[in-house]
């Protein structure tokens, strides 16, 4: 969505840490999770070259087709995986915002990578629900008081989990990209 320089490039740090760590997820050893993780992977890329400063680099015109072809693609998968799972279906919302926001810079005029862009309506939509998955994901990562001394507390409990199988790092992962789509959607 190309926004000012330097909330852009805060967006494609975020983004691309974001897309990284999915990567190091995709080495679970749970197969649900590496299949999770690299769908985010490719929404933390993509949001990503997306935020990049229009001053530094504008896609030529042929990209934001390709993108919106590739990110339909990712909604189809997605929707394909909620048949064993609910949970991909945010996935789908997901892949359907970057179409909507690929599509939108497609019909833009050149040169112009930000402002009063899209459908309102739709773009609300899309604000109100990540704005709420925001807060919902976030809510989850406020730690439980925890009982003093009770199993799973204190310094080193979860050392020995592999990075890749740590569900709080893949919800922060999660809600970094939220938040990224929320300053997205506000660019639009």
């Amino acid at each position: 969505m190309h926004g000012p320089g330097s909330s852009g490039w805060l967006l494609v740090a975020l983004c691309a840490a974001t897309g990284a760590y999915c990567l190091l997820r995709m080495r679970s050893g749970v197969k649900e999770q590496r299949r999770a993780a690299g769908g985010e992977a490719l929404m933390g890329f993509g949001m990503a070259a997306m935020a990049v400063p229009a001053a530094v680099f504008t896609p030529p015109a042929w990209a934001w087709p390709l993108w919106a072809v590739v990110f339909g693609a990712a909604g189809l998968h997605a929707l394909w995986a909620a048949r064993a799972s609910a949970r991909h279906l945010h996935h789908v919302v997901g892949a359907g915002a970057m179409v909507y926001m690929a599509v939108v810079m497609a019909a833009a005029p050149r040169g112009a990578h930000h402002g009063a862009a899209g459908t309102p309506a739709l773009t609300a939509a899309l604000l109100l629900y990540f704005t709420a998955y925001v807060l919902v994901t976030g809510a989850r990562l406020v730690p439980v008081a925890a009982v003093a001394g009770g199993p799973g507390t204190g310094p080193g409990a979860n050392s020995g989990a592999r990075w890749g199988d740590r569900p709080e790092l893949a919800r922060a992962c999660r809600l970094s990209m939220g938040i990224a789509m929320v300053a997205m959607l506000l660019m639009m």
